[in-house]
């Protein structure tokens, strides 16, 4: 049994410090909103994840896991501290450092023994090194800075912490590094690896990754995009270049771009990382264009679709969340979209299963919002669908039918079969594949 402190608990805090508890550790989680420290201290999870719930729950009855405002009483007993601070882009794509320096140098007054302090918030190059500098401004005591970047998908993150790919450590430090093998385990019974590097690889190992995926989703948008003016299929060419081993399935469905937490701002800080040390990612600059051209690539079908004029036009939303399976609308395609229509004079009648929460603070009563997939079509003139929950898939098309006013669907996802809509009646218009007018 370890004893651990998280500083931080969004998704990857919160995920971390749970997922610990369930091996057996004590964890204490610690965060500077007393609102919602009290909220989690009566059993309420503050964020939506399939499955934390359960965790959650069994853990905080069990006693290992535990919440706290103060830095010092939750740092006091614990052998490692996990920094899962948020690191916000600046304007000019770097990530804000300024969370983690901050809790660096206070650690370094509160630590009175040996402590393992792991970078768990992803983090440019160098960091580890800032981390380390800004505790020993205020110690002379002997402690390890780690980097061990989260590799956690919204919507599964729990499986993916408790049975992960791989494990990346970044540390110099012995002793560090037979604590950090010791915690990690339990979590790779099955023989999936741990691997061990120095802090700047592994800080880097975690914007490569990312910023790999987000070119593989954005070059299959753009094939995407080719296919329609060529008339080709890109669900055929997906089918053809995914049964590649060296290319292989997963992260070739074309869309309206990728969004959430992660992409968008590691790719800008690896863009603005490689600026510093003099280098150009010429690559991931189009990545980072054409992404935010895809958020709103059916925004012109649509207008096209009502002759030039969306005046007074009344479009139902399915999906608000960057992805399904969460409750995560940060740089959601859905908000761009939403932004585009109302702009156009078109109004608005959202749902969402998880999101609409977080999307009323940001928009408020400027669109409406419905309580089930079926009344929000209710006097619609289309349905736009921007996230591919599991509930949209296989939906009674009938009910559809019957609440919208024209038979006119735009689905970013392409959840449906194009002749399939068609033979129902539909209008149906979806990425990368041709159009099929009404029967």
């Amino acid at each position: 049994m370890n004893k651990i402190a998280v500083v931080g608990t969004g998704y990857v805090g919160l995920v971390t410090g749970t997922c610990f508890a369930e091996t057996g550790n004590h964890v204490t989680c610690i965060d500077i909103d007393e609102a919602k420290v009290n909220k989690m201290r009566s059993g309420e999870v503050p964020i939506y994840e399939p499955n934390l719930e359960t965790y959650f729950d069994r853990n905080i009855a069990a006693g290992r896991l535990q919440f706290t405002t103060s830095l010092e009483d939750g740092i006091r007993d614990a052998e490692i501290i996990f920094l899962a601070l948020p690191t916000p882009p600046g304007e000019d794509g770097s990530a804000d450092l300024s969370y983690i320096l901050g809790v660096a140098e206070e650690l370094g007054k509160l630590i009175k023994d040996f402590k393992v302090i792991v970078d768990k918030s992803t983090v440019p190059v160098g960091t580890a090194e800032k981390v380390e500098a800004a505790i020993k401004k205020n110690t002379s005591l002997e402690f390890a800075v780690v980097s061990n970047p989260e590799f956690l998908r919204e919507g599964f993150a729990v499986s993916d912490f408790m049975k992960p790919d791989r494990v990346v450590l970044g540390t110099s430090n012995e002793k560090a590094k037979n604590i950090m093998e010791k915690l990690y385990k339990p979590f790779v019974r099955q023989g999936n690896p741990i691997y061990f590097m120095d802090e700047k690889s592994a800080e880097l190992t975690k914007y490569a990754a990312n910023s790999f995926l987000a070119t593989k989703i954005t070059f299959m948008n753009e094939v995407a995009n080719f296919c329609e003016l060529v008339g080709a299929d890109i669900d055929k060419v997906r089918a053809g270049i995914g049964s590649d081993t060296r290319i292989g399935k997963r992260f070739l469905f074309p869309g309206i771009g990728y969004g959430g937490s992660c992409f968008p701002k590691d790719v800008q800080a690896l863009v603005r990382s490689g600026n510093d040390a003099g280098y150009t990612f010429e690559i991931l600059k189009s990545v980072i264009q054409i992404n935010q051209n895809q958020k709103t690539i059916l925004f012109p079908k649509i207008r096209n679709y009502f002759k030039g004029s969306l005046e007074g036009k009344r479009i139902a939303v399915w999906g608000l969340a960057f992805k399904p399976d969460t409750d995560d609308i940060r740089e959601a395609p859905s908000l761009y979209l939403i932004e585009k229509l109302l702009e156009s004079g078109a109004k608005i009648c959202a749902y969402d299963p998880e999101a609409m929460g977080n999307v009323k603070a940001v928009l408020g009563d400027s669109i409406d919002y419905a309580g089930d997939e079926y009344s929000v079509l209710k006097n619609c003139d289309a349905l736009l669908i921007c996230t591919e929950w599991g509930i949209f898939r296989n939906p009674d098309f009938n009910k559809i039918k019957e609440s919208l006013k024209e038979l006119v669907i735009f689905d970013g996802r392409n959840l449906f079969d194009t002749e399939e809509m068609n033979s129902k009646g539909f209008y149906y218009s979806s990425i990368g594949r041709k159009l099929i007018e009404q029967l």
